[in-house]
């Protein structure tokens, strides 16, 4: 179908605000040949699991030299930096092993905080469920039209940002995004945290990182990464204690899917309630009945359709669309989770909020966003001051426009300096303070 007006132009805002090899820690074992192609693009071999896994979570399964698409020469060494595609074994929900993909860089300026270079693991926002929409991907292809597929790197911004700081990155792609072997597990909490907090130890690893166990460490996501790194936070304690957190950034995360589900039916990006159905399906077999319940056939060929897309795509095939479209009853899928107890208690155990974080977060979202609302956002902050956690809260006061998209985008960039700026001193070993004091915390 043809693009909205109104979805088109958000699309090309976010494209518009975009604007070396790197020295293997240990020899790739996959052959240098793609092994699947996704909606045009070919699936380097490396992104395909081996069949076995180590056991340990966070060990490198293999890694090579990842050219960045943005780079300069100079004779200190490409700036940015160099990087390195990695693949590591992480735990799934399930208690399951599985292979996660990423990249690391490491800086070519020198870090002049206080302490070793730091190390921050980026969680990317939303970039689809096809395996080309791959973060690690999007360092090497920033913007990719080929008219099958519409990606765009829109992180490498806040990725080149914390380079140019000296801080060393490491970015997840999360589960099932690259690797060929599964669908991406959109939005799952315990998915989405434990391969954030796996990418640090990967990163650790690294023969060609100067980041070691003595490096302090911060977390770093917007949107759906903003939820990882919120879930990472509150389960570092018990997954990874080895992994000390100096401070974690989580910007407009969705943190109650319920409510968010709501939200964005029927807005620019609807498709995401299919990359939420297609993930949970997988990570939760006992749903599938609720599912062939309500799913008709149109349902059933959106859900298929929007497994291999990324977020472009979605923006102009499903912008827009409402749910109602895919049931059986016409009920929208918040109907059918207010219909089903099973459902309400997935989603109830996908909420964030419910731990205290051991290590300062800092929570921001925009006031006018309404596509992962506001409120849902706050609350998340309240929840956590409730429990004794040291929060910043930082509300992003911008003008509403006609856009969900542009809505929920505009205080990423709107906050991204802040937001780099808070974290680095963390880094730096500067203590935070908290705004607790100002929310109202009581139960």
């Amino acid at each position: 179908m043809p693009p909205r007006p109104r979805t088109l132009a958000a699309a090309v805002a976010v494209a518009l605000c975009l604007g070396a090899q790197a020295v293997p820690a240990v020899a790739a074992d996959a052959p240098a040949t793609a092994t699947e192609v996704s909606r045009g693009i070919e699936i380097p071999a490396f992104y395909t699991p081996p069949a076995t896994l180590p056991e340990a979570d966070g060990a490198l399964v293999r890694s090579e030299p990842l050219p960045l698409a943005l780079s300069l020469p100079t004779l200190g060494g490409p700036l940015p930096g160099e990087a390195t595609r990695l693949m590591y074994k992480s735990t799934d929900a399930g208690g399951e092993p599985v292979a996660v993909t990423g990249a690391y860089i490491e800086p070519s300026a020198e870090w002049r905080g206080a302490g070793p270079r730091p190390l921050v693991a980026v969680a990317p926002g939303t970039m689809g469920q096809g395996d080309q929409c791959a973060a690690s991907m999007a360092l090497e292809h920033p913007l990719r039209f080929n008219g099958e597929t519409v990606s765009v790197g829109y992180e490498d911004l806040s990725i080149y940002r914390l380079l140019l700081r000296g801080v060393a990155v490491v970015v997840t792609d999360y589960v099932g995004l690259g690797t060929t072997d599964r669908l991406h597990t959109y939005v799952n909490r315990v998915d989405g945290a434990h391969a954030v907090l796996d990418a640090v130890r990967a990163a650790r690893s690294l023969d060609s990182a100067s980041v070691t166990s003595d490096s302090r460490v911060g977390l770093f996501g917007y949107s759906q990464g903003g939820g990882a790194t919120a879930a990472a936070a509150e389960l570092q304690p018990t997954y990874a204690p080895d992994v000390t957190l100096a401070g974690t950034y989580a910007g407009a995360p969705p943190a109650d899917l319920v409510e968010v589900t709501e939200a964005i039916d029927g807005g620019d990006l609807a498709g995401a309630l299919g990359w939420s159905l297609n993930g949970f399906l997988q990570s939760e077999p006992d749903l599938r009945p609720i599912a062939d319940r309500y799913i008709n056939r149109a349902g059933e060929a959106a859900l298929e359709d929007l497994s291999t897309m990324c977020v472009g795509d979605a923006l102009f095939a499903y912008g827009g669309d409402s749910s109602t479209a895919w049931t059986t009853g016409g009920q929208s899928i918040s109907d059918v989770i207010r219909a089903e107890p099973t459902l309400q208690a997935f989603l109830a155990e996908q909420r964030i909020g419910g731990l205290k974080p051991a290590s300062p977060v800092r929570v921001a979202t925009g006031t006018a966003d309404d596509l992962v609302p506001h409120d849902q956002s706050r609350q998340l902050a309240v929840d956590w001051c409730r429990k004794g956690a040291k929060v910043t809260y930082d509300p992003v006061v911008l003008p509403g426009v006609g856009s969900g998209l542009l809505n929920h985008f505009a205080p990423l960039l709107a906050d991204q300096g802040k937001a780099i700026s808070w974290l680095t001193d963390r880094l730096s070993g500067e203590p935070a303070r908290s705004t607790c004091w100002s929310m109202p915390v009581q139960p």
